[in-house]
C-alpha cells in the first residue's frame, strides 16, 4: 500500500499522501507515541512516586552521567577528539533519542549521529533482554525498584519491554521515570555535557 501510494501521488509518505488516507500518517507517529508515554502515568500511584523521590533523583543522575562517560570513552578510544563528536557519541548510550537530539543540536555529521543512535539501540535491546533475566536478583518486584530501575536504565523502549516481560504492573512506574530521563538527557546533552566536554577538548 505504501508503494502504491507513493507511485500514484509521487509523494514521500506512501498511502498517507492520498488525501482520503491522510489519517494513516498519524499511526505510529510522534503524537501517538507522546500520548502513549503520558498515558503510562495513569497506572502509577502518586504516593509511591512521592516516597521514591530522593532515590529516583539519585538514579536519574547516575543513570545519565555513567552512560555518557562510557560512550565518550569509546569515542576517545576510536580517535575522536572534537567536542561535538565526543558529546554526540557519548549521548548515544544515554538513549538513542538523546544521541540524535544532541547531534542535531550541535551540528554533528550524519555518520556520527548514526553511531550514536546505534549505541542507543544496542542499549535498548540489551535492557529488553536482560530485565526479565535479572529481575529476581536485583529485587525488581515493586514500584520503588521499578522507578529506580527506570531512572538508571533510562531507555524508554527497553525498560517498557523489559518490565512487560517481568511484571506488567510495574510498567507505569518504570516508564514514568524513564520519560523524565529522556527529557533531562535531551536538555543536558547539547548543554552541560557539551560544555564540559569542550572544556576538556577545546579543539
Amino acid at each position: 500500500m505504501a508503494w502504491i501510494g507513493g507511485a500514484v501521488t509521487g509523494g514521500k509518505n506512501g498511502i498517507a499522501d492520498i488525501p482520503s488516507f491522510a489519517g494513516i500518517g498519524l499511526l505510529g507517529g510522534p503524537m501517538l507515541r507522546d500520548f502513549a508515554i503520558v498515558a503510562t502515568a495513569y497506572g502509577a500511584s502518586f504516593e509511591d512516586l512521592r516516597r521514591s523521590g530522593k532515590a529516583v533523583i539519585i538514579a536519574l543522575s547516575v543513570g545519565l552521567v555513567i552512560p555518557f562517560l562510557c560512550g565518550a570513552s569509546v569515542a576517545l578510544a576510536f580517535g575522536y577528539r572534537d567536542a561535538v563528536s565526543i558529546t554526540t557519541i557519548g549521548c548515544g548510550p544515554v538513549t538513542y533519542i538523546v544521541g540524535a537530539v544532541t547531534g542535531a543540536a550541535l551540528g554533528a555529521k550524519s555518520e556520527i549521529i548514526a553511531l550514536s543512535i546505534a549505541a542507543g539501540l544496542v542499549k535498548a535491546i540489551a535492557v529488553m533482554v536482560a530485565t526479565p533475566l535479572l529481575a529476581k536478583r536485583i529485587g525488581l518486584n515493586n514500584p520503588h525498584t521499578a522507578m529506580v530501575y527506570g531512572g538508571i536504565m533510562g531507555t524508554h523502549s527497553g525498560v517498557g519491554a523489559g518490565l512487560a516481560a517481568t511484571d506488567p504492573r510495574l510498567i507505569p512506574y518504570g516508564l514514568m521515570v524513564s520519560t523524565f530521563y529522556t527529557g533531562f538527557g535531551c536538555l543536558l546533552g547539547p548543554s552541560l555535557f557539551y560544555i564540559a566536554t569542550r572544556m576538556l577538548f577545546p579543539s
